[in-house]
């Protein structure tokens, strides 16, 4: 967004644009008129519809959306009141801010957010495609000055409008695709590559790769690490050995232990995400083999110095990557043009004891 001046036209309900062709033709933001004359109602219409008001017909209320989604049209809940175009607001959207990564992040963004004065408005993705872009939305209807996206989708050409009229955009974990701008991510394929070869050192050669949703770009790119490693060892890929799909620590446990019940278990696992990577700590427990087999997770979290064995890990600095995201985004609202980068902070190999049991004899 530009800096301060008075908003672009809007309605006298307080509306104002998307961004999107409108009616006539051009290219400017698109209004509550432009909705009206879309779907051939009134303006007056389109303004109950909008802010749900009751008693509108279901035809009708339909005609009014098609047109919305059409011209790309925001809500602005603040147009109506005179003020700057600077909110003081910045948008987080990550994909579970329950999750020791996200929370991190969102700390970090807070921290440097509170430096100027700002707020932070977050929510949760959850890998959810229409909420991510409901979320995005109802954020640029607000005003916020800019945006942290974790983004759940694959194509983020949606954003393009909002780019165009000025909003200012900063991906982080996951890089932008159909757009262009900001990014700051981890290279997950050296953390994968790094983590997989540190237990083919222990001598390894059944090692387990539990993952993500492999439709997940970065649980793909872990997945792509941990193959690198493995031909770079002169070893083949076993797709017995590959487990995907593990969003949760209950469901990364029994997916172990279904491994662990078959004729020829791994000697160690990679455990590609910080939830999934506690799943499997709890199976090995349950097993008794915590001491016998060995165990690397992706991402660090609270106590996994403290477990028995402490938990090897890939970390991600997750609070150098807030805080770039923060100095990126900000630098772009106080008016920085130059070309959009990306960045790619490198992940640590950290050693506490779990990585380094070596083969059973």
């Amino acid at each position: 967004m530009s800096s301060a001046g008075p908003d672009p036209e809007r309605s006298p309900d307080g509306y104002s644009s998307g961004d999107q062709a409108r009616t006539d033709g051009s290219t400017g933001r698109a209004t509550m008129r432009d909705v009206a004359a879309l779907a051939g109602v009134s303006l007056k219409t389109v303004s109950r519809v909008v802010n749900r008001e009751p008693n509108v017909s279901a035809p009708i209320v339909a005609k009014v959306t098609r047109a919305v989604e059409r011209l790309n049209y925001r809500h602005n809940v603040g147009a109506s009141n005179l003020r700057s175009r600077r909110t003081g607001v910045i948008g987080a959207l990550l994909q579970d801010v329950s999750n020791s990564f996200s929370a991190g992040l969102l700390r970090a963004l807070e921290d440097v957010a509170r430096q100027r004065r700002h707020v932070v408005l977050t929510a949760s993705l959850d890998e959810e495609v229409e909420r991510e872009r409901q979320l995005v939305g109802d954020l640029v209807g607000r005003r916020v000055d800019g945006l942290i996206l974790m983004p759940a989708t694959r194509d983020h050409s949606y954003l393009a409008p909002d780019l165009r009229a000025g909003l200012r955009v900063v991906f982080v974990d996951r890089e932008p695709h159909g757009i262009v701008t900001d990014s700051v991510l981890v290279d997950n394929v050296t953390g994968a590559f790094d983590a997989t070869r540190h237990l083919l050192g222990q001598g390894h050669r059944r090692i387990l790769h539990l993952g993500d949703l492999d439709t997940i770009e970065t649980a793909h790119q872990r997945q792509l690490g941990y193959e690198a490693a493995l031909r770079a060892a002169g070893m083949r890929l076993d797709p017995d050995l590959v487990v995907t799909g593990q969003r949760t620590s209950e469901m990364g446990e029994e997916a172990l232990l279904r491994v662990f019940d078959s004729p020829s278990p791994p000697t160690a696992v990679f455990a590609s995400r910080n939830t999934v990577a506690i799943g499997a700590a709890r199976a090995l427990r349950r097993l008794g083999l915590s001491h016998q087999i060995a165990l690397v997770g992706f991402d660090d979290f609270p106590l996994a110095d403290l477990l028995e064995p402490g938990l090897t890990v890939v970390r991600q600095d997750v609070g150098l990557i807030g805080r770039m995201a923060a100095d990126i985004l900000y630098a772009r609202i106080d008016g920085d043009t130059s070309p959009a980068e990306r960045h790619l902070v490198p992940p640590k190999l950290v050693l506490r004891g779990s990585g380094e049991i070596p083969p059973r004899a």
